[in-house]
């Protein structure tokens, strides 16, 4: 059994179908179809039920499971060593944050460093998933909660505060009643989403999104009121903060990589990039 052949048995019984691995995997959907049965001729059994609702684990690919997984992870730790060993500043180095703090946090940053280290390809992540440093989905992951995976390095590094946003020359006397544009459902126990809820009763829902830039761009088109990131709110002309007696709750945001990424080079100076950065330019308002 070869490695491809593992990776593609993954991502179907991951998947479930065809169609979902062959995508994961950048492969076409027929090819996928005859490697995962030459693997099962060859191992002389049928690893996988074939269904209308898509591929189901035989009780033999249920076995093949556990050890194809240790397979993979053995796999991963060999590139995380290998690229974690690496002298030169160069190479690709895999950046995860959420979207608005992609585009208004690290893209500046990302922009220094670009100029800085030219010879290192930047791949920026934005994405609502929290995705796996031991699996090596990203090589360095910026997140508002805290790391919990085994051989996570992390730390906090910044404070995101927020405030509530109304389009310049919208009527806010009464407050307590006005239009808010708010989280959608999957994501309406976000803390600041409850703060607006608690805080204001009776308003109406004009608007719902999950993305922090969509909602900021309602609010400036004057659909209502929202809470925003204070440093993603100055990108945006013509919104003012009501000037609240209590504030939305602010938010930690932490950096975390794996440890045997430690002694990357690259990654090292990008970190040391952006605590340098966000130590000299607090992202915490007064």
């Amino acid at each position: 059994m070869n490695w491809s052949d593992v990776e593609i048995f993954l991502a179907i019984a991951r998947e479930g179908t065809l169609g979902a691995a062959a995508r994961r995997l950048a492969m076409t959907q027929p090819t996928m179809g005859r490697r995962i049965k030459k693997l099962e001729d060859s191992l002389g059994c049928r690893l996988f039920q074939r269904t209308p609702d898509g591929f189901i684990l035989t009780d033999e690919g249920s076995v093949i499971l556990g050890h194809a997984e240790r397979m993979e992870e053995e796999a991963f730790a060999l590139q995380r060593e290998l690229t974690g060993s690496e002298k030169s500043l160069d190479g690709s180095l895999r950046v995860s944050s959420s979207d608005w703090f992609g585009w208004h946090v690290l893209s500046p940053l990302i922009g220094e460093f670009c100029r800085s280290y030219p010879n290192v390809s930047v791949e920026l992540l934005t994405d609502a998933r929290l995705l796996s440093l031991p699996r090596r989905e990203a090589d360095i992951v910026f997140r508002i909660t805290p790391f919990t995976e085994p051989d996570v390095i992390s730390r906090r590094i910044l404070t995101v505060e927020y405030g509530v946003y109304v389009q310049d020359g919208h009527s806010a006397d009464r407050p307590e009643v006005m239009n808010v544009i708010t989280m959608d459902d999957a994501f309406s126990d976000m803390p600041d989403a409850r703060w607006l809820k608690s805080m204001f009763p009776n308003s109406h829902i004009a608007g719902r999104s999950n993305s922090r830039d969509v909602q900021a761009r309602l609010c400036q088109e004057g659909v209502g009121a929202a809470v925003l990131p204070r440093l993603l709110a100055r990108s945006y002309s013509g919104l003012v903060e009501l000037p609240l007696a209590e504030r939305p709750p602010s938010r930690t945001t932490w950096v975390g990589y794996h440890r045997d990424m430690r002694r990357s080079r690259r990654l090292r100076a990008f970190l040391e990039m952006a605590l340098a950065r966000f130590g000299k330019e607090s992202m915490r308002d007064t």
